[in-house]
């Protein structure tokens, strides 16, 4: 079982299963959303996912018409992102996390639009759209 929360402390949550794989997504709407070069994240199961302390700080925004992004409304941790054709996966961010795990299933996405002051140092999978 993994915890995780958000900056203030303010969610906190539970996930019931592993870290199976780590997609570090270079896509202009991560950069943005994220505020940073790349956000590292996670498909985990949904029905695994348990918010513990939280629920009236969670903000929902639409990213895209079928893509929503959770974050606190107090800090402005983003959680994890949700995709409504994909109703079973939660991509977890990663940074949230606070209990440690290993997964050597690593690989980046969307490099064809990553930032260019971003330099890849890793000899980790690159795809330049969505892995597939």
């Amino acid at each position: 079982m993994l915890e995780g929360s958000c900056l203030c402390g303010g969610i906190r949550y539970q996930y019931h299963g592993d870290i199976t794989e780590i997609a570090m997504c270079h896509c202009g709407q991560c950069r943005r959303g994220q505020g940073t070069g790349f956000v590292t994240n996670s498909p985990v199961e949904r029905a695994r996912f348990k918010l513990l302390a939280g629920a009236a700080l969670m903000r929902e925004y639409r990213a895209s018409p079928l893509k929503l992004r959770a974050f606190c409304g107090q800090c402005g941790s983003p959680l994890y992102s949700a995709r409504d054709d994909l109703p079973e996966t939660i991509r977890l961010r990663l940074g949230t996390v606070t209990t440690p795990f290993s997964c050597e299933r690593r690989y980046h996405i969307f490099v064809e639009s990553k930032a260019d002051w971003v330099t890849i140092n890793d000899d980790y999978p690159q795809f330049a759209r969505m892995k597939t």
